[in-house]
Formats: C-alpha cells, structure tokens, sequence
C-alpha cells in the first residue's frame, strides 16, 4: 500500500541498519519517508529503490546533505552514520530546522554528544535517541511496576551482555576502533542495555572497571568489559558485557528490590516476589546477541520512529530525548577511565 500520510522524513546513512529503519517506516503511517542520503550513490540508490517497491511511493536518493536540508518539506532526519560523522552531518540540518532522530550512540564520547544535544539545542529542534529496548512490552511493564513503589526499595542490579560476534564483523574498516566507533562492546552493544538500566534503576554515581581484549578478536578496543556499579539510590551493582561469549546469548537485566526481584531477558519480564508469587509478562524474541547482528525484529523501532514523529507533531518530548540518553555516555566514559586507571571513577551529576 502506498503511504501518502505521516510527516516526511530523509534517512541519512545506509549502512547496516538503514534496512531496519525502512522496514520500520514502511509499518507505520506516522512517516512518509521521502529521501536516502548517503555518501556512496550506488548504495543510496540501491536502498531507495527497495524502499519506493516497499513503500508504493517514490524515495529520492542523493549524496547531496544540502539539498536535504534545502527541503521544506521534510520535517526530520533520521541519522544513522558512524559515530565518527555525527556533529557535522547534524549541524546543518538541525540548523535549517529539521529535527533529528539519532541511532546510537550520540558521539564517539560524552563530549561529542553534549555537543550534538547542544547543537539540537541551539537550533530549537527536538533530538531523539533510538534506544529501541525501551519500547519492548516487558521494559514498559518494567518502569511501570517501579513506579509503583510496591516493590520496595532497589538494594542490586546487575546487567549482562553475553554477545559474540566473529573476526569477520571486525574486519570492516574502522570497526570497534576509536577514531570511528569510539571504543568497542560499550559503545556499540552494550549501550541499549545500559539505557534500559539506568532507566529502570537510576543514575550511577561511581564505577569500578576492568576492559580487555581477548584472543578471539583482533581489535584496537575492547570486547570485554566488567564493572562494579554504585547507584544514586544507594543500590550496588555489576555489569558484564561481552562479544567474545560464544555463541551469545540474551542480554539481560536484574533488579533486586525489597520485596521481589524483577528479570529481563529476551523481551520477557519474570517477577518473583519474596512471598513466593511468580509473574511473567512479554514475549521472547532475539536482539542480535550471536554472529548475525540484524537478528532482530523492526517493530521496536517502528515504535520509536512514530513515538519522535508524533512529539514533534504535538510538541512533547521524544520517548528518549538527547539529554536522557547522555546518562549512558557518562557511564561508558566513566567505565573506560577506570579500566585504564585502575581506580574508581566517579560520575558528576
């Protein structure tokens, strides 16, 4: 069915997730998607016309970000370069008024994505992050519960990303390097876990890290990180994060309150309460923890594109605004310091 509805949108990348966005678009009528720019032709062109069959509609393809920018009638980009091509890619186009909807991670750094939140900020257009995990039916149930305040108060969490990827995935040029990505398991897998953490348990005020390298990758930065975690709330915890457990499994998230322990994993949320009741919520499905990284559904960020596509219609702020998703980028940093150090880092508030 041709979509002739929604507001219009320009993606602006079309590397490995760009099929995942017009999947997404394609499901919603919230977005018209109008326009693929990206720096090499043939692979703007190749993924415009597979939208347009997609979609029923015509879909531009240019390597020109001006004539994007130009366009009065696209209302948002959707942003999906590398880390290393973020602020120069969005100044313009927040400058000529187009709001921005950004694929992680903001920046290579903390720094770099306080720039990118201050450049959406000074232009006076909405930024939104795609942290996808958010939108799950279990993460919702999640934050709901907690908000409650029937579970009591939050004493552990602890956060695991058992993933794997293979050499091949690193030999791409430039990837789980610095200049590019900006590091390695942290800032390019873990990260959608860490969002969802920190959203669930609050913000976390110091860390203590080891970061390493094994023998299964030949890489610049690391493929395997864990952490002790002091939270705001006075809650402890522990992070493991991994693309060196093969053949990867399930991330997964457990928070430890008072009177029952919430479990996320693989889009299922179980509450065992201390009085014995057990209560399941959600349905399973994969997020590209093993060797094939797309092995995920499109639906999530569906959810996310219409949620940004309906804030900047209404006004309101984005399900992840650019400051929100900073907490991430803070503790990444933090995490990266202490390994390197060999001390606790603290994180500013």
């Amino acid at each position: 069915m041709a979509q002739t509805t929604g507001a219009r949108a320009a993606l602006i990348g079309a590397g490995m997730v760009a099929r995942t966005h017009v999947a997404a678009i394609a499901d919603t009528d919230a977005v018209q998607l109008a326009t693929i720019c990206a720096r090499r032709p043939e692979r703007a062109a190749a993924l415009a016309a597979e939208a347009a069959e997609r979609m029923g509609h015509p879909v531009a393809a240019t390597t020109d970000l001006a004539s994007v920018a130009a366009d009065p009638a696209i209302a948002f980009a959707i942003v999906l370069t590398p880390p290393d091509a973020r602020a120069d890619v969005i100044r313009p186009l927040a400058q000529a008024g187009k709001h921005i909807l950004l694929e992680k991670p903001m920046g290579r750094t903390a720094e770099e994505a306080r720039e990118v939140v201050a450049i959406c900020r000074d232009a006076g257009v909405t930024l939104g992050v795609v942290f996808q995990h958010r939108v799950r039916a279990a993460s919702r149930a999640a934050a709901a519960r907690i908000a409650t305040g029937d579970l009591g108060a939050l004493g552990l969490v602890e956060i695991s990303v058992p993933w794997w990827r293979p050499q091949s995935y690193y030999d791409e040029p430039g990837r789980g390097t610095y200049a590019r990505d900006g590091g390695g398991v942290l800032i390019s897998q873990a990260i959608h876990t860490m969002d969802l953490a920190l959203s669930l348990a609050g913000p976390v005020t110091a860390v203590r890290a080891m970061a390493a390298t094994t023998r299964f990758h030949a890489m610049e930065a690391e493929d395997f990180v864990t952490a002790g975690l002091t939270f705001a709330n006075g809650a402890v915890g522990s992070m493991v994060a991994s693309t060196a457990s093969f053949p990867g499994g399930a991330e997964s998230i457990t928070l430890h309150f008072e009177r029952a322990s919430l479990h996320l994993a693989s889009g299922q949320l179980v509450t065992q309460w201390r009085d014995g009741r057990v209560e399941k919520e959600g349905a399973t499905g994969g997020t590209g923890g093993g060797a094939d990284p797309m092995a995920f559904t499109s639906d999530w960020h569906r959810d996310v594109i219409a949620d940004f596509a309906q804030a900047i219609a209404t006004g309101r702020d984005p399900l992840v605004t650019g400051e929100a998703a900073l907490a991430a980028h803070d503790l990444i940093d933090a995490t990266i310091r202490s390994a390197r150090s060999g001390r606790p880092e603290e994180i500013p508030q």
